[in-house]
């Protein structure tokens, strides 16, 4: 059975609009875990948490996604060697 592991983190963006990190050294790691649902309940209690600061966001990275052994190795990884 493969594991569906997936990362809770955050932080003060530079722009409400993108995705860049203000302060990549004061990201927020809420946790990894092993199923969406509780992902989604960790990002879900964090977001409230901040939601009077509109340049905080948290976001759920799907880790298992970014190794699947069965996909052939992508040209970024073929790249690294």
């Amino acid at each position: 059975m493969t594991q569906r592991l997936h990362l809770v983190f955050g932080g003060e963006l530079v722009d409400p609009t993108k995705s860049t990190f203000k302060d990549v050294d004061d990201i927020h790691i809420v946790g990894m875990f092993p199923d969406y649902a509780t992902a989604y309940n960790a990002w879900k209690a964090e977001a409230q948490r901040t939601v009077d600061n509109a340049h905080m966001r948290y976001f759920i990275a799907h880790i298992h996604r970014l190794r699947d052994e069965e996909t052939a190795a992508s040209a970024t990884e073929e790249l690294g060697g």
